[in-house]
């Protein structure tokens, strides 16, 4: 039997510690906005959307990767966020623990789609979390395009935005005629919510204008969710897998960032 192909990218703006393993592709997204060049593939090459970095995050090089990536699986991680088959309780070479090619190949008989640990939210719904913390007519219209483009997925819209947890992140690993669908899709809504959008959202800058990072990882779910209920995905194909953080996350600033969110009105200003 061959060794199946898996290509995933890395998203990165910058140079980083990559893992050794080939089936990770360095990707330096927003390529197209940056000076610097920290030496690694770039999406601003061919049918590229690197320009968009700045709103679109991530999949700019997500879509870099669907229109110029040929693999049995395809995929996207973070510089910062792997995969993982276990999270190490200590130690400091983290790169060391990420999916390894060997780790996954055994795994693709069985499982189509791979997606992070859901996060919960526990006292919000992912609609209200994003009210909150960004602005929800952004989420508004896009059921609404969903009505209109896609009317059969408006159950699972309804069902996952009222959710306490989801898969987030933009991290996957799908199997190669679903990775195409997705992005086929994905895209389909994010570009034509890109052309209702009002004036003043699109000038969203600095965090807040980074929403079509943010839409993507809610909708994600809603289209898994909309595969598993027509039967196009088996939910025992589904598997999770836990993600692994490279660098430590502030907790403390984070949950005051969410309760100022959530009882003060602050939108979120900054990562975390």
């Amino acid at each position: 039997m061959s060794r199946p192909d898996v290509r995933l990218i890395v998203a990165t703006h910058k140079a980083y510690a990559m893992p050794e393993d080939d089936m990770y592709v360095p990707l330096h997204v927003g390529a197209a906005l940056h000076d610097e060049d920290p030496g690694f593939l770039r999406d601003d090459a061919g049918d590229n959307i690197s320009t968009l970095n700045p709103s679109f995050c991530e999949l700019t090089g997500l879509y870099w990767a669907w229109k110029h990536l040929d693999a049995d699986y395809l995929g996207m991680v973070h510089y910062r966020r792997y995969f993982a088959l276990e999270k190490p309780h200590t130690g400091k070479n983290l790169l060391a623990h990420v999916l390894q090619h060997d780790e996954l190949a055994p795994l693709l008989s069985e499982y189509s789609v791979f997606v992070p640990s859901k996060r919960h939210y526990m006292i919000e719904s992912l609609y209200s979390h994003y009210k909150h913390t960004h602005y929800a007519e952004q989420l508004d219209l896009v059921r609404t395009i969903l009505e209109e483009r896609y009317p059969d997925y408006l159950n699972s819209y309804d069902k996952i935005v009222n959710k306490k947890s989801g898969y987030m992140f933009n991290m996957m690993i799908l199997r190669r005629d679903l990775f195409d669908e997705y992005c086929t899709w994905v895209f389909d809504v994010l570009f034509t919510l890109k052309d209702r959008l009002p004036p003043e959202m699109e000038q969203l800058t600095g965090f807040q204008g980074r929403f079509y990072g943010r839409i993507s990882e809610i909708i994600f779910n809603v289209w898994l969710d909309h595969q598993l209920a027509s039967g196009r995905i088996g939910k025992s194909e589904v598997r999770e897998l836990p993600v692994l953080y490279i660098e430590r996350t502030n907790w403390i600033r984070k949950g005051g960032a969410f309760l100022a969110a959530k009882f003060l009105g602050r939108k979120y200003k900054r990562s975390f």
